[in-house]
């Protein structure tokens, strides 16, 4: 049964996919201007523009153009850039390793934190260090992910200049160094997404606490951290996982904003760039990439949350 529903979600992301990697070729043909005429600048000529569309493949319909790219996306080859001429694919790995380990970084503080603020205000609900929490997360979530990164630059590396205010990152450097050099677009990305996971982990505690088998362990006398710990959590991690999935894909795909906030050379500052000089095969891998994590790691948090719910398992 597991292994259909699995399939099920498989056949669904891969359609997803699809559909938005014909999204994303439309949505980039559509763009304003011309591509040849953008490299050439004012000096161009028909013909030298006629050459380039023949270079670049332009000069064939669309459908011939989307399902070569697709083919070439399928096979690791994401084409050439228009402003370096080096395969996309040489640029892109390294910068996906990037985003990869803010986000790895990011989630390596906010789950465990996360959980832990969240077992804490389940466990002291209505009281104040819940109210203090609660506070805090609807705090974080309405600060717009730039704005907490300008309001940590200001505190933490202008005011108190504990950690540099642009995240340069090098190849060659140690993992401390890297590390400190990641600090504030990590703590960023945490306070963002630290919120929904307390939340849901907080709701999913105190919906178990409210069992019949949990005022029983009350009745016998088990200590309250006792009871939540290994009684409550483990029949609450259904949707504490699934809600932590979803924010690790939010965590990759959602970093756009702040490696640009700091200057960080992951995959969301070279879309960034590309959008701006026009370089359509960087646009289109680095947008069907993030889609693609994107899905897997909602295909991931619907496994998950089929495995850790018997009543998904076993439907009637």
């Amino acid at each position: 049964m597991i292994f259909k529903l699995a399939l099920r979600r498989l056949a669904l992301g891969v359609i997803t996919i699809f559909v938005v990697s014909v999204l994303i070729f439309s949505v980039t043909e559509l763009l304003p201007g011309d591509v040849a005429t953008a490299i050439l600048g004012q000096g161009a000529t028909p013909e030298a523009v006629a050459e380039i569309h023949r270079e670049l493949d332009l000069d064939h319909p669309a459908y011939v153009r989307y399902g070569r790219w697709l083919e070439g996306f399928l096979k690791g080859d994401f084409g050439n850039s228009l402003t370096t001429n080096e395969p996309v694919s040489v640029q892109l790995v390294p910068r996906l390793m990037d985003t990869l380990a803010l986000a790895g970084l990011a989630a390596l503080v906010a789950v465990p934190l996360a959980i832990a603020l969240g077992l804490l205000a389940a466990i002291f609900e209505d009281r104040a260090l819940d109210k203090i929490i609660s506070t805090f997360s609807l705090a974080t979530i309405s600060v717009p992910e730039f704005f907490m990164g300008y309001l940590l630059i200001i505190i933490l590396a202008t005011n108190l200049q504990l950690f540099p205010s642009l995240a340069l990152v090098e190849p060659g450097m140690g993992i401390f160094e890297r590390v400190y050099a990641m600090a504030l677009p990590a703590l960023t990305l945490t306070f963002v997404v630290m919120a929904h996971m307390m939340r849901m982990t907080r709701a999913a505690v105190i919906d178990v606490l409210q069992r019949p088998y949990i005022e029983m362990a009350r009745l016998k006398g088990i200590k309250p951290w006792r009871i939540v710990i290994q009684h409550a959590l483990p029949n609450a991690l259904g949707p504490i996982v699934t809600v932590v999935a979803l924010n690790l894909a939010y965590l990759v795909v959602g970093v756009v904003v702040v490696e640009v906030v700091f200057v960080y050379p992951g995959m969301g500052q070279y879309l960034v760039d590309a959008v701006s000089k026009r370089d359509m095969p960087v646009v289109q891998a680095c947008v069907l990439i993030f889609a693609l994590v994107y899905v897997l790691l909602n295909l991931l948090a619907d496994i998950v949350g089929i495995l850790a719910n018997p009543r998904l398992r076993h439907p009637r």
